[in-house]
């Protein structure tokens, strides 16, 4: 007897389980489909004068009454699997519009018993993950830190050695020191930038100001003027006089332009034009060049960190695109290269949120 008893308990569906749901949901209107065929069995037994009835009749009816018991049990069965379902398609929507960068738990408010466990080792993975993705950004960050300040006094030193009257081999290799510091202090810049412009080690949007994105272009693009004539590059600037108002990090969007025209002179060997425009629907920012332009094969790559081509000839670390794509990110936007045939050069366009109209537009994850 207790053992029975025992086996009918462990076949109760736990509370807080999607089969007891459905049980609960579906028992109270089973009872009522059957009160309801015995009540019409009932009538045709006890109320009905057969002798007046044909046998047609009774057949109709029985089929007739059949039809509605059975539609009025499907319907029953429908509502109550979509309503046990409801919480497991509100998950699946969220994650499948989280972005790649959201690493935060999912919501188990009201996950039926048999999906909860699932839910829970997976919002600790999500944890873990994102320890070890902060850990290692936060030592890229103290790491670019520590390294700047020796950097910079490595620079300085040689600097003053360059000043002095030395032997043209001692010369030569002050100046080597000096490009190496260069570049190994923009290294640990670009690094700190990719960091800061991370949406999931923080909000970017905390730091948005409202500017006139032709105003700002004019003002920062002209501090590259004098870079440009010593590489004897004319940088022109095509922008509507009417105010184009953009929500932007000035830092971040500081670092974004500043990419975009180094990696123009850097690599757009031959170029003599760089081409700063400013569109204002949709509001957006391109900077382009008459260079050689990019093989289609590196297109698609040289967006990724640290990726350079086997073709470039210019020194680099491999993170302008990267950061440009990662400030782009921060802000919500869309990004597109073109090259030859299509463009004369190389041209990046950075397209703001605001109505969009192009193509060929590329961006990752919608924030």
């Amino acid at each position: 007897m207790w053992k029975v008893l025992a086996k009918l308990r462990a076949a109760v569906p736990p509370p807080g389980s999607l089969a007891r749901h459905l049980v609960l949901r579906l028992f109270p209107a089973v009872i009522v489909l059957v009160i309801l065929d015995l009540a019409a069995t009932w009538v045709m037994t006890r109320k009905i004068d057969f002798d007046t009835w044909l046998l047609r009749d009774i057949f109709w009816a029985m089929i007739l009454s059949q039809i509605i018991l059975i539609s009025i049990f499907a319907w029953v069965l429908i509502s109550g699997v979509r309503s046990g379902l409801a919480s497991i398609n509100r998950l699946s929507h969220e994650i499948s519009q989280r972005s790649v960068d959201d690493l935060q738990p999912l919501d188990m408010a009201g996950l039926p018993a048999e999906v909860a466990p699932l839910v829970t080792h997976f919002n600790d993975l999500l944890l873990r993950l994102d320890d070890s993705m902060q850990a290692q950004k936060r030592f890229i960050g103290q790491a670019a830190h520590q390294l700047r300040t020796p950097l910079t006094g490595l620079k300085l030193e040689s600097e003053l050695m360059l000043t002095r009257n030395l032997p043209d081999d001692v010369r030569e290799r002050a100046e080597r020191i000096k490009s190496v510091s260069d570049r190994m202090i923009r290294l640990g810049q670009q690094l700190l930038v990719l960091a800061k412009a991370d949406p999931s080690a923080r909000r970017p949007q905390d730091s948005f100001k409202r500017m006139d994105l032709c105003e700002w272009v004019r003002v920062s693009g002209a501090e590259w003027i004098p870079a440009a004539r010593a590489q004897q590059i004319d940088l022109e600037l095509s922008a509507p006089d009417e105010p184009v108002w953009v929500d932007v990090d000035p830092l971040l969007l500081e670092e974004l332009l500043s990419n975009l025209i180094d990696n123009a002179m850097r690599y757009g060997v031959g170029a003599t034009v760089i081409t700063l425009r400013v569109t204002a629907n949709p509001p957006s920012l391109s900077v382009g060049d008459n260079g050689p332009g990019i093989d289609p094969a590196d297109a698609t790559r040289v967006f990724e960190a640290f990726y350079r081509s086997p073709r470039a000839g210019a020194g680099g670390s491999g993170l302008g695109l990267a950061i440009v794509r990662e400030i782009a990110r921060a802000h919500g936007a869309w990004w597109n290269l073109v090259s030859r045939p299509e463009f004369p050069g190389t041209r990046i366009t950075v397209v703001f949120p605001g109505p969009r109209i192009g193509a060929r537009l590329t961006r990752q994850e919608q924030e």
